[in-house]
């Protein structure tokens, strides 16, 4: 059955809730709740928050108080059937005498998926799904990768120029994009619970990897530097803040008893297997440190390693209208590459925006054509 147009305003809404929490509730989800009378009157709003431990279900069931009966709740996602920090959601729709219930999609989490819509359905309530589902994965697609994948996910970002190099030559930093470019890379810096970026763009561009987009977070960005050969020194602005901002540093296994100066200025640094094997520890100690999602901004080798491993769960370029051309210009993505088009990474859902002179183009890779055996 199709949805009504009211169902559709109704579950935007929900999700502009769920999108409040950004920022403020990893590595749990976003969710936001919409309670609306018998009569048809918005009557209670929530959207939840980690730090209030109070699910948005039991903000808009409160706000809306006996006009919750009879009433639908408009959910972002599967309400919870067990018991945690706080009682069950599906518990307390039931208790408020919610006649339906609208969602997009079950939560992804084992201990919920699917149990909750079961709850409800078992109660007596009308449950419908499916609404908006596609919005509805997209605004969780974090929460999503780290339930089903066991593994934080993984946002490739690159600033490019028109023939796809990310500087002039390998040692210069190079700043393509503008004003409005930057802003956007803060706004990902705020989605994301960790930064990434290889030893030679922390050596060439020597960044500070903050968020700085003003925004409210729960915790800091975690800053991460991918260095095999430890070339990561005292001198640069990431390990002088080390104390300040968490700070991590793997690199190979060999190098650990050099890391040294590094780890006395506040620096952790972890020991990793050299190339893509060194990937997927890496990635399972982030997500043991509680770590949902990571922004990859590269560079060349960096981005290539995750790319061949199959690790790129989104892919943003920021293209600037520059041509830099020649063959010292380091390419955007390294690594193995593709050797056939078969092989090579296809793109879905693709978002395209400009941004002043720049043009963002964003894409979700194609699970369905990766090659047997990539990621392993």
């Amino acid at each position: 059955m199709n949805p009504s147009e009211f169902d559709i305003r109704m579950m935007e809404r929900a999700l502009a809730l769920a999108a409040e929490g950004t920022g403020v509730v990893s590595p749990n989800p976003l969710v936001g709740c919409v309670i609306v009378s018998e009569s048809g009157e918005i009557v209670g709003e929530g959207t939840y928050t980690y730090e209030g431990v109070i699910h948005a279900e039991a903000k808009a069931l409160a706000e809306a108080g006996t006009l919750a009966r009879g009433g639908t709740a408009y959910v972002s996602l599967e309400p919870h059937a067990h018991h945690g920090k706080t009682p069950p959601c599906t518990e307390a729709l039931i208790l408020a005498g919610i006649r339906r219930v609208v969602a997009p999609i079950e939560d992804p989490n084992p201990l919920v998926s699917g149990t909750g819509f079961q709850m409800l359905r078992e109660s007596g309530m009308e449950v419908v799904t499916g609404v908006l589902a596609k919005a509805g994965e997209r605004i969780n697609e974090k929460f999503r990768v780290w339930h089903r994948e066991g593994r934080p996910f993984i946002h490739l970002k690159l600033a490019v120029s028109l023939d796809g190099r990310i500087s002039v030559n390998g040692s210069v930093s190079t700043a393509l994009t503008g004003d409005a470019a930057r802003r956007r890379v803060q706004e990902f810096r705020h989605e994301h619970d960790a930064i990434l970026v290889g030893s030679n763009t922390a050596v060439v561009d020597d960044p500070i990897l903050t968020d700085r987009s003003g925004k409210l977070r729960r915790r800091p960005l975690v800053r991460v530097i991918l260095d095999r050969r430890l070339r990561s020194h005292s001198g640069l602005r990431i390990v002088r803040t080390a104390r300040d901002l968490p700070t991590l540093i793997f690199t190979e296994l060999q190098n650990i008893d050099r890391a040294g100066e590094l780890k006395d200025c506040g620096v952790e640094v972890v020991g990793i297997e050299s190339g893509e094997r060194g990937l997927l520890p890496m990635l399972a100690e982030l997500k043991k440190r509680e770590i949902q999602s990571v922004l990859v901004e590269g560079g060349t080798e960096v981005a290539g390693a995750f790319c061949d491993a199959r690790l790129v769960d989104k892919l943003t370029l920021i293209a600037a209208p520059v041509v830099i051309g020649g063959s010292a210009a380091p390419n955007a993505i390294g690594g193995r590459g593709a050797s056939t088009l078969t092989d090579a990474i296809q793109l879905n859902d693709i978002q395209i925006e400009q941004l002043d002179r720049d043009i963002e183009i964003t894409g979700y890779p194609d699970i369905a054509h990766v090659p047997p055996g990539a990621g392993a």
